[in-house]
């Protein structure tokens, strides 16, 4: 699964330690779902979606082999 987290992370100026904070996660699962080593579950996919104010598909989106 891809993501904009990093992306987004950076239009809205926070760190990953702030997204982090904001959905009650580390940071070191911010880092691994940017770098897609995890896939997050719902509840929280749909937190980050929520921190950047988007739909959940425009933060992360299913690739062909998923």
């Amino acid at each position: 699964m891809k993501n904009t987290i990093k992306v987004e992370r950076a239009r809205h100026n926070l760190t990953q330690q702030d997204l982090a904070e904001k959905v009650q996660v580390s940071r070191q699962t911010i880092n691994s779902i940017e770098a897609g080593k995890y896939v997050p579950s719902t509840v929280l996919a749909l937190k980050i979606a929520r921190v950047f104010g988007l739909a959940l598909e425009e933060v992360f989106q299913l690739e062909e082999e998923d």
